[in-house]
């Protein structure tokens, strides 16, 4: 059995050797053979790897136990009164280390977990198995990561439910209904007034099914083998970036989502109401009108928990809105700080939110006024954890993949006619149209 050093030495040997093949075939295709010479030292560059992690556990094997104290626990142990320390950086480390492992192994500790957090998940864990490609990530770091995504995304203003377990697809069942119009309520119910003994006319709701399948929302994250090293580092920023790009991607399906293998979000619902501009409107602005228009489009029972989002370079146009009073006007806008002292802006009373994820100023979806309790977001928990020593090998860098399981959509198929007033539709969604 070769010592430490030894295999450390031999590990430089076989590195400058591949780095060499890889310089040699910068510019050019290797041939068959030449692919079996390089893939053979990457296997054994991984052979070594595993020997010199196996000489680490022996030496602290060794010094654990001459030591007069009683030995500390291995981190190969992990029990179940050791659930709270096992973190989500350590579990990654587990996770890089079984990828580097000739042998796939994997550590007790992340074994342990693994079965803790496939036996509390919803079905189709299989998924979560090594042998799989991926490691499921616990129900606790789970929870944490998709917890602070949903904190910074629209995600946590959406009506959300989960798939059960077995399935990767639901059928919401909703009503169909296009018009508040006597006998189309609710699809077709309709209420009468009947004298004493009159006869009653049967009616019935209609409805419709919503459909969601599961979207594989994907994110990597690179990491140095320095900072593989550092759990409490390593947890730090992978949680940070993972959570942000996440809620970045999830609000972007939410506003701009086709539904080809992602959420169908706002912008492309059949149910949104785009207000035109007014007749001689300049390109790029935003006059007190657009705003009434837009208001007097959204449904009156959603006003309660609707929301602008905006494109923050329509800012400057809101703070100059007014509405005429006799000689003089009234702001229309009301920034963060002002009398409400509000950590947003408010127009109509309601909140404005800015967003990366809205369009352009002058394009259409540069300000939406949206009721996100009328869109259903709804997700399979458990997020999937996979990393490869291979794909930025050159750069000594290990590459962790993430992929979260989710779909959305409104929850209305089309835009309402009302009662009263049948000129103009209403729905929770609500645009303005393109002002080039």
């Amino acid at each position: 059995m070769k010592t430490k050093a030894e295999l450390q030495a031999q590990l430089q040997e076989i590195d400058a050797k591949v780095k060499a093949f890889e310089a040699l075939h910068k510019d050019k295709d290797p041939s068959a053979a030449e692919l079996a010479e390089y893939k053979a030292m990457v296997d054994g560059m991984e052979s070594v790897v595993e020997q010199i992690k196996l000489a680490e556990r022996a030496e602290a094997a060794k010094a654990s136990a001459a030591a007069p104290e009683p030995a500390r626990v291995s981190l190969e142990i992990h029990t179940p009164a050791d659930e709270a320390k096992y973190t989500f950086g350590e579990m990654l480390q587990d996770v890089a280390f079984a990828t580097r492992s000739q042998m796939r192994t994997v550590s007790k500790r992340l074994e342990m977990h693994q079965k803790r957090s496939i036996k509390a998940a919803a079905s189709g864990m299989n998924e979560g198995l090594p042998a799989e490609g991926g490691f499921l990530v616990g129900t606790d770091f789970a929870a944490g990561l998709i917890e602070r995504a949903y904190d910074n995304s629209l995600a946590s203003r959406c009506f959300q439910t989960a798939i059960s377990a077995a399935s990767n697809a639901m059928k919401m069942n909703g009503i169909d209904e296009s018009s508040r119009a006597d006998g189309s309520r609710y699809g077709g119910v309709r209420g009468y007034w009947v004298e004493e003994a009159g006869t009653l006319q049967s009616s019935k709701p209609k409805f419709r099914q919503i459909e969601f399948n599961l979207k594989k929302l994907a994110v990597l994250a690179y990491s140095t083998d320095e900072l593989l090293a550092d759990a409490q580092a390593l947890e730090s920023i992978m949680a940070r970036v993972v959570s942000g790009e996440l809620a970045f991607k999830l609000t972007d399906a939410i506003v701009n989502g086709d539904g080809a293998g992602k959420p169908l979000g706002i912008l492309q619902s059949p149910c949104l109401v785009t207000v035109t501009k007014e007749t001689g409107q300049a390109a790029d602005t935003i006059v007190q009108e657009n705003i009434s228009k837009m208001w007097a489009r959204a449904w009156a029972p959603s006003r309660a928990n609707m929301v602008w989002l905006i494109n923050q370079e329509i800012e400057p146009q809101l703070d100059s809105l007014a509405v005429p009073v006799g000689t003089g006007g009234a702001p229309a806008y009301m920034p963060p700080g002002g009398l409400a002292d509000s950590p947003f802006g408010r127009l109509k009373g309601r909140p404005v939110i800015a967003i990366e994820q809205a369009q352009a100023l002058g394009d259409a979806g540069d300000i939406i006024l949206a009721d996100l309790s009328q869109y259903a977001l709804v997700n399979k928990g458990g997020v999937q954890a996979a990393s490869s020593m291979h794909v930025q090998f050159a750069t000594d860098e290990m590459v962790f993949r993430f992929i979260y399981r989710v779909d959305g959509q409104p929850l209305w198929n089309s835009a309402l006619t009302p009662f009263k007033g049948t000129s103009n539709t209403l729905s929770p969604f609500v645009t303005l149209g393109a002002r080039a």
